[in-house]
């Protein structure tokens, strides 16, 4: 690819929040901590006062929403029978580190070495990494760009969950791909390429 691109951007990988039983009990083994966000709607109350019992939450002392809670989780075995957790909350590893770190922002840049330590600790989370770049010999850049999705899909503008498979999704941007100068581009890349999809 970087015989392809002539410019490109790094921003932060996204681990989408870890959502199954497996996806806990991996969380498990490799990290002591996680992010638990979620509505305050009545759903949610008997979870949190089960998680208050078992001593394994700690509330942010500032809650900038009143529809919205943000915590510390404990990861520990006592919690597995509680998976999945509902839909209106989120248990997410963003800010543990090799993901990331207290003050970590999407927009932060990531080396291939901080990607490599993502990646040697995944297991069945989903990740995915989004590159902008241009083209080289396109005219445009706008939508350019590569994605990387680890145990997902890339389908309709968003990552859907496919354990053990990985791929990579290139963009030329919308109108570009459609034209000629995008057609022949891709046919003169040499790469090994999918079904076109939107989004």
């Amino acid at each position: 690819m970087r015989d392809l691109a002539s410019w490109k951007s790094i921003p932060w990988p996204q681990l989408e929040p870890v959502a199954t039983a497996e996806q806990y009990a991996h969380a498990l083994r490799s990290f002591g901590t996680g992010r638990i966000i979620g509505d305050r709607e009545p759903e949610a109350g008997p979870l949190l006062d089960e998680l208050r019992r078992r001593d394994a939450i700690t509330f942010d002392e500032e809650q900038p929403y009143s529809w919205l809670f943000l915590a510390d989780l404990r990861l520990g075995p006592d919690l597995a029978d509680l998976w999945p957790l509902p839909e209106s909350m989120t248990l997410s590893l963003n800010r543990t580190p090799p993901f990331g770190g207290p003050g970590s922002e999407p927009e932060d840049d990531c080396t291939e070495e901080e990607l490599d330590r993502m990646v040697a600790v995944l297991g069945p989370l989903m990740l995915t990494a989004s590159w902008n770049c241009g083209w080289r010999g396109l005219s445009e850049f706008k939508g350019c760009g590569v994605k990387l999705c680890l145990n997902s899909v890339w389908s309709d503008g968003a990552a859907e969950p496919s354990p053990g498979e990985f791929g990579v999704w290139i963009s030329l941007g919308g109108p570009l791909a459609r034209r000629p100068e995008g057609e022949a581009w891709l046919r003169d890349s040499g790469l090994t390429l999918g079904e076109p999809q939107h989004g």
